[in-house]
């Protein structure tokens, strides 16, 4: 198998992140994948998450 494409990296990241990563996703994400596309697209996620919610929160208390 070739390389993961980016989507399939920004969705096993969603998936691992809210916990239903499936265990073949997995295997192919550890066997084919580069580390730093994950960590990249991983800590993006982290950002807009955290920006999100710090919105939302504004936006309830205001």
């Amino acid at each position: 198998m070739s390389k993961p494409s980016l989507l399939h990296v920004i969705k096993s990241v969603l998936a691992a992140g809210i916990g239903v990563q499936s265990n073949k996703n997995r295997e192919i994400d550890f066997e084919h994948g580069s580390l730093s596309s994950y960590l990249i697209v991983g800590f993006i996620a982290t950002v807009l998450f955290i920006l999100t919610i710090v919105s939302i929160v504004s936006l309830v208390t205001s």
